[in-house]
C-alpha cells in the first residue's frame, strides 16, 4: 500500500505543470513596421541584418558610433525611429554606445534566454528590431539604467545648427 501511495504522489508531482511558465505566444506584437525575410535583407546591410533581424551582436568596440558624442540623435537603421538623444549617452566601457535612457516610447523590452538566463532585450517599437539589452548599472547620477545598444542598429543624425 505504502508502495502504490508513493507512485500515485510521484505521479501526481510529474504530471503537475505551472502555468506561470508557459509562454503566451498568441499575444505576439504586430509592429508598424513589418517586412518580409528578402525586403530586409534588400534595405539593411548585412551586419545590420544580422543585429536588426536575427538579434545578434557585434563585436565591442568595433562600432564608430560608440565615441560619438556631439549633439544628435540615434535613429533605428531599420525603420529611422528616432531611438535616443545624444544627451543621454555615455561611456560605459563596455564597447558598445550606452545610453541611460530612450526617447519616449520608442523602445520596447522583451525577455531573452539566448545564454541561458533572463537578459532585458530592447527592441525598436516601430519595426522590432533587435538593438540590445538593459542592464541595472548605469550611472546613479541619472537613471541608474544601461542601454547597452549594437551600433549596427543605429544611424546618427547629428543636430543641425542655426547656420544649416
Amino acid at each position: 500500500m505504502k508502495k502504490l501511495m508513493f507512485i500515485l504522489i510521484v505521479f501526481q508531482l510529474i504530471s503537475c505543470s505551472g502555468t506561470a511558465q508557459k509562454a503566451d505566444k498568441t499575444k505576439e506584437k504586430t509592429y508598424r513596421v513589418s517586412k518580409t525575410k528578402a525586403e530586409w535583407k534588400e534595405v539593411l546591410t548585412s551586419e545590420q541584418f544580422y543585429i536588426l533581424r536575427q538579434a545578434g551582436t557585434e563585436r565591442p568596440f568595433s562600432s564608430p558610433l560608440n565615441k560619438i558624442y556631439k549633439p544628435g540623435t540615434f535613429y533605428c537603421a531599420g525603420c529611422n525611429t528616432p531611438l535616443y538623444e545624444s544627451e543621454h549617452k555615455f561611456d560605459s566601457g563596455t564597447g558598445w554606445p550606452s545610453f541611460d535612457r530612450a526617447i519616449e516610447g520608442s523602445v520596447d523590452k522583451d525577455v531573452d534566454y539566448k545564454l541561458g538566463y533572463a537578459r532585458s532585450e530592447l527592441l525598436c517599437s516601430t519595426c522590432g528590431g533587435h538593438l540590445g539589452h538593459v542592464f541595472n548599472d548605469g550611472p546613479r547620477e541619472t537613471t541608474g539604467m544601461r542601454h547597452c545598444i549594437n551600433g549596427d542598429a543605429l544611424v546618427f543624425e547629428p543636430k543641425k545648427t542655426e547656420n544649416e
